[in-house]
């Protein structure tokens, strides 16, 4: 289902500045999505295209979307005919995008007015430009705590800073629609934002702003809230979790590899010894997995606000455990 509309209030564009296509991807979020719409077309930055993506909400989610879409013609609305999960939903709105730039949106957060032209200003020659977050509670209010106290954000172009880990969310993003086409098709099991920072470090560095321009919303319906952490008290639900999470860990690390371009020797290589190395608790395996992250851990784990003796650790802890 897609709501085309020909009233337009927002302001008028300038015909000097690229388009910038806002995906955002929607399931049941009807409580926040007001706030975030109210955001994103009130921003400083005038070209822009809302790009909304529904994944079957059962909510009211639809009827606000088509709302809005009566009142603002750069607002394009889809639903899916089946539930696409998060990802294919993300994937699904950037194909759809028109913009020279793409910039998603959760349903749930709060944008600064000036943060696409901020984020525009400052992205340079990056493929990839994010900023900081602040988080802020279910009903709006400051938690205290920005992004960068809980991960370390920095610039980084090295695709092994994704080895094990991601610091750079999609909601703070601003890209340029080629990482979109290198991309390939979006694997499902590795987060959307996760696999466009991976593919941008082969050509660019991944540029980190130093600003708050997101209101970082915590709720228990976020996909990577505490609703959706497993119940693992009992002890064979603990072996059963920790078997499903070895097999995730081999399957990304496995596409990792794969998506490395030959070109990129050294970095090919040291995916290529993890994956040797995730594929089981062998001694030979312990130790090579537990090596390759000792030799190469200050870009694997620059996302982890570790020192370097908690680095030392953490690379003992892999002889005996695949991350």
């Amino acid at each position: 289902m897609e709501q085309d509309n020909n009233i337009n209030n927002m302001p008028a564009a300038s015909s000097q500045q690229p388009l910038i296509s806002v995906v955002v991807a929607t399931y049941n979020g009807a409580r926040y999505i007001r706030e975030q719409l109210d955001s994103i077309i009130h921003q400083t930055y005038s070209n822009i295209e809302v790009v909304i993506t529904d994944d079957r909400s059962t909510d009211e989610t639809m009827s606000i979307l088509e709302e809005y879409a009566v009142q603002y013609s750069n607002i394009r609305v889809y639903q899916n005919e089946t539930n696409l999960k998060y990802v294919k939903n993300f994937e699904k709105g950037m194909r759809l995008a028109k913009g020279d730039l793409i910039a998603p949106s959760d349903q749930d957060d709060i944008w600064e007015l000036d943060k696409l032209q901020v984020l525009m200003d400052h992205i340079g020659d990056h493929a990839i430009i994010y900023c900081n977050s602040v988080l802020i509670d279910a009903q709006g209010k400051e938690m205290g705590q920005q992004l960068s106290d809980i991960k370390r954000l920095d610039s980084f172009d090295s695709c092994l800073n994704y080895a094990i880990g991601n610091s750079a969310p999609g909601h703070a993003m601003l890209i340029r629609k080629q990482v979109i086409e290198d991309c390939g098709t979006f694997p499902t099991m590795i987060p959307h934002d996760y696999w466009l920072g991976f593919v941008a470090t082969f050509n660019s560095q991944v540029y980190f702003l130093d600003r708050v321009m997101v209101r970082y919303r915590q709720h228990d319906a976020n996909v990577f809230g505490a609703a959706k952490a497993a119940d693992r008290t009992a002890p064979k639900a603990k072996k059963i979790a920790k078997t499903v999470l070895q097999e995730k860990a081999r399957e990304r690390i496995y596409l990792l590899y794969q998506k490395v371009p030959d070109d990129l020797v050294a970095e090919k290589k040291v995916f290529k010894a993890l994956y040797e190395s995730y594929q089981s608790f062998s001694l030979y395996n312990n130790f090579k997995r537990m090596f390759t992250f000792f030799a190469h851990n200050g870009p694997i784990m620059a996302y982890k606000r570790r020192n370097a003796f908690r680095r030392w650790l953490f690379c003992l802890k892999m002889f005996v455990k695949i991350e």
